[in-house]
């Protein structure tokens, strides 16, 4: 049940974020919604390996690398959706760090309600 809540949530947030006009697009309703869950298998399978293999980076960044993998794997979901486009990866990383956010407010006031 958890996953259904967290695949609302990352589409709402793509929802939102592809509205703000920082250089992520969604055409139309569908592609928010398998961007959502490409995300989130990309997320699953595809990201733990990007870390594992970006440690010392994080590390040395102290965990600021983070974001950029975060960036990447927005970027890789727009390569893997039609309709879901990232015009680069400036509009990636900054999409990254509105979606950590707005995800992570949602999840908070999910939490504490």
């Amino acid at each position: 049940m958890r996953w259904v809540v967290v695949f609302a949530l990352t589409a709402l947030a793509l929802a939102v974020i592809s509205h703000i006009g920082i250089g992520i697009y969604a055409l139309k309703a569908s592609s928010i919604i398998w961007a959502s869950l490409a995300l989130g298998i990309v997320n699953t399978f595809v990201r733990p390996i990007v870390r594992l293999i970006a440690l010392p980076i994080t590390l040395l960044t102290l965990g600021l690398f983070g974001w950029v993998i975060n960036a990447l794997m927005l970027w890789l979901v727009s390569d893997l959706v039609p309709g879901f486009i990232v015009q680069g990866f400036m509009p990636a990383l900054w999409g990254a760090l509105l979606l950590g956010l707005i995800s992570g407010g949602t999840h908070w006031l999910i939490k504490h309600t």
